[in-house]
């Protein structure tokens, strides 16, 4: 099912192919998504790793029209140029934001707005502006199937690193809400298999970031005006400390969210925070 290079087809108008990056951050590897048989979109083309872009072509090339990325980070987006430039397809995206982790190669030719719609004989793609995760992120949902395709906003198996300034812990929270707005069946994820439920999974996901939020307050008010060092060992220790690192980032965006609503404060002189009421 994961095999890399090889297309698996998961519904009348969807394949997905596994790029071969797997790691601890892209779990079995990045999906792209081949959509349609007669006019192919290729939805997120993935990492420029020659053998998945050989393999992209392998599958659709003179069938390709459309690259479509739901967002701009090195694993999801940087295969558009060579892909684009064997077919000629348009790209469909949002523009890189301006901050160290994007793929600054992206140049769409279509800046995708919420809801717009793709619309061709075998499908509907319906562009669903979901910020959080980064701020240029957008799911696409597939009327037809029902099917979400989910970027980096919802994963199989983890939860997303939210790293500021451009991800936003309240932005991502509200956009996973927004999804429920959608008739979703199932959710295709950007790594991992897809969810069949979706509403649990997001729901899940809701509740989730908001305990893990409690535990901000609830561990401020035990500690006091704190620094996310120091906040981080009680906030996540029911995290591995090898994954600390990465946990201080999307601590640090809850943080934020919580600083936005007014309910902690922020020292600037030592970079540490304290609840605004105890």
């Amino acid at each position: 099912m994961f095999d890399h290079g090889v297309p698996f087809r998961l519904n009348a108008r969807v394949r997905r192919l596994v790029a071969p990056n797997p790691g601890v951050m892209t779990g079995p590897g990045t999906n792209t998504y081949l959509l349609g048989d007669d006019e192919v979109a290729v939805l997120d083309p993935g990492p420029a790793i020659p053998a998945h872009i050989d393999a992209i072509l392998a599958a659709a090339k003179e069938r390709i029209r459309w690259i479509v990325c739901t967002h701009t980070h090195p694993d999801h987006s940087p295969a558009w140029k060579a892909v684009a430039e064997a077919t000629g397809a348009q790209v469909i995206g949002a523009s890189p934001p301006d901050d160290m982790f994007q793929d600054k190669t992206f140049k769409p030719a279509v800046e995708v707005q919420h809801d717009q719609v793709l619309a061709t004989g075998e499908f509907t793609l319906r562009a669903v502006h979901t910020p959080g995760h980064v701020g240029n992120h957008y799911c696409y949902f597939l009327e037809e199937e029902g099917m979400l395709f989910a970027g980096d906003h919802i994963m199989n198996g983890s939860t997303v690193v939210i790293i500021p300034p451009s991800g936003d812990m309240k932005a991502y929270i509200e956009s996973l809400q927004l999804l429920l707005q959608y008739p979703l069946q199932t959710i295709a994820p950007g790594h991992g298999d897809v969810l069949q439920e979706p509403v649990v999974a997001v729901d899940w996901l809701v509740n989730h970031r908001l305990q893990r939020e409690q535990k901000v307050v609830d561990g401020l008010r035990n500690t006091g005006r704190a620094s996310v060092d120091e906040l981080v060992k009680v906030v996540y220790d029911d995290v591995a400390t090898s994954l600390h690192k990465m946990a201080k980032l999307s601590l640090s965006a809850h943080l934020i969210k919580l600083q936005q609503e007014r309910r902690v404060r922020r020292y600037q002189s030592d970079d540490s925070w304290e609840l605004t009421q105890s």
